[in-house]
């Protein structure tokens, strides 16, 4: 199959890319950086010239609610759009499993709009629902350390390798259209603070953790609030694994 990956030079995108391809696929690689810009759509038409399915696993980074909405919808309507007007007969969007749980975070008011506009899309869609990845921790405290401290919520997360959530998704895009996927989750629950002193650790920093809920994770996040859902797709690599090849 000719299958595109719109977000390819990201985290995910990146495995995508070599998930599929050593499937044997033809893949195109969808990013700003390669000529392609989703937000205004330039380059979107000759780049989905004969593709069959897209997987979309674009991130924006955005604090500001309106502001997180504006930029995944906008990219999400040009892609949509472009992929009408190529005749693509898949999409398969990489969501965030508890999103309709969460409501004072941004980048879940984005999520939930991007989720909005597939499901009332023109193009057959599948959404899958992951958890946070292995290396969420790190980035949250690389995005607030300071002076040598981090600050970070104490959430309760079931942490999936990002490798397992992109042979998820090459596995999906390959098939027919399913709706709403069930959630795909690692194999047990972490503390995210005891995640990011072990990371730490293995790469050799010292960074005073500091505990906290901020305006990025509201208590409204506690509990067992982004825990995978019943009947959940559980990926074998622990977090331990992961950590340890890092």
């Amino acid at each position: 199959m000719r299958i595109a990956v719109a977000g390819a030079t990201g985290n995910i995108g990146t495995l995508a890319v070599a998930a599929l391809a050593e499937a044997g696929h033809d893949v195109v690689r969808i990013s700003r950086s390669l000529g392609v810009d989703v937000s205004t759509g330039d380059g979107l038409d000759a780049a989905l010239t004969g593709v069959d399915a897209v997987i979309d696993v674009m991130n924006f980074t955005a604090t500001d609610r309106d502001e997180a909405v504006e930029c995944f919808g906008t990219a999400t309507r040009n892609l949509l759009a472009a992929e009408v007007r190529a005749g693509v007969r898949h999409h398969v969007l990489l969501s965030i499993a508890g999103l309709e749980r969460v409501e004072g975070n941004a980048h879940y008011a984005g999520k939930r709009e991007q989720e909005r506009l597939v499901a009332e899309g023109p193009v057959p869609w599948t959404i899958v629902p992951a958890t946070q990845f292995h290396d969420f921790a790190a980035m949250v405290t690389s995005w607030t350390e300071q002076d040598g401290a981090a600050t970070i919520a104490p959430l309760l997360v079931q942490p999936i390798a990002p490798a397992d959530v992109a042979a998820v998704l090459a596995e999906i895009a390959t098939g027919a259209a399913r709706g709403r996927y069930r959630d795909v989750a690692g194999p047990e629950p972490q503390d995210l603070v005891d995640m990011a002193r072990r990371t730490n650790e293995a790469r050799g920093r010292s960074v005073k953790l500091v505990p906290t809920w901020s305006s990025l994770f509201g208590p409204e996040m506690a509990g067992e609030v982004l825990l995978p859902g019943e009947g959940a797709r559980v990926m074998p690599t622990t977090f331990d694994e992961w950590l340890a090849k890092r």
